[in-house]
């Protein structure tokens, strides 16, 4: 029996953590979510590469919300709306998606496919940096989810830890970063993002109020629930 390959910046082919026919079998599953609205934005994300959690990811963090019965959703990191729309869909029409997006452009790209999909009206987007947004609302949430640059991580989740209710979920994508967070030698994106992440996720496991696990769906999901007294 041969020896397993390890990874290397040269193969990170090896790192690819789902294998890519599983993921298909698994979107073959998704019919039920079909929505003309979503397929629009998926068609908009590959057009122009735009980073977008995809569907896999989105069925995920839905799943997550119900399973919390979430009705108060941070979004550090919003795009145009994505992972928004399965948030909305979760959190019911009670419910209230706090959107952060640097860029107004994308709050009205977001405000056209939500409002076509009937889920605005669950929508607060506020435009500027996600932290800025963050600190200018109260209260607690049931979720607070962290998609922003990935330099920032370990600050959000300080930022977000203590405004999440008992049972509640902190959730950050892209916690695999492509596998380099596996790697002793890699490429990095930015300079200092990798270390950045692998900081991030040592810090949330470490952290004895919350009981955490990654998903290695596309890029790595992380879940951690608040503690309950």
């Amino acid at each position: 029996m041969s020896e397993p390959q390890l990874p290397t910046a040269n193969n990170p082919s090896v790192l690819i953590p789902v294998n890519p026919a599983i993921e298909a079998y698994q979107h073959g599953l998704l019919h039920p979510t079909d929505h003309p609205v979503l397929a629009d934005m998926e068609a908009l994300a590959e057009k122009n590469n735009f980073p977008i959690v995809g569907r896999l990811v989105g069925a995920f963090l839905a799943t997550q919300a119900k399973m919390i019965g979430a009705k108060r959703v941070f979004e550090f990191g919003s795009g145009y709306g994505y992972s928004a729309y399965w948030f909305a869909q979760a959190v019911g029409a009670q419910g209230q998606v706090i959107c952060s997006e640097a860029d107004f452009l994308n709050q009205e790209k977001a405000q056209m496919y939500l409002s076509t999909a009937g889920l605005w009206d669950r929508i607060e987007f506020k435009v500027g940096m996600a932290q800025e947004q963050f600190a200018k609302t109260e209260g607690l949430f049931d979720i607070c989810y962290n998609d922003v640059d990935k330099g920032d991580y370990p600050d959000i989740w300080q930022m977000a830890k203590d405004r999440i209710r008992p049972g509640g979920l902190y959730i950050a994508d892209n916690v695999l970063w492509r596998g380099r967070v596996a790697l002793e030698q890699y490429t990095d994106v930015f300079s200092g993002w990798t270390e950045a992440i692998k900081e991030h996720n040592r810090q949330v496991f470490n952290d004895p109020e919350f009981d955490a696990f990654i998903n290695p769906t596309r890029d790595g999901v992380l879940v951690a629930r608040k503690k309950t007294p």
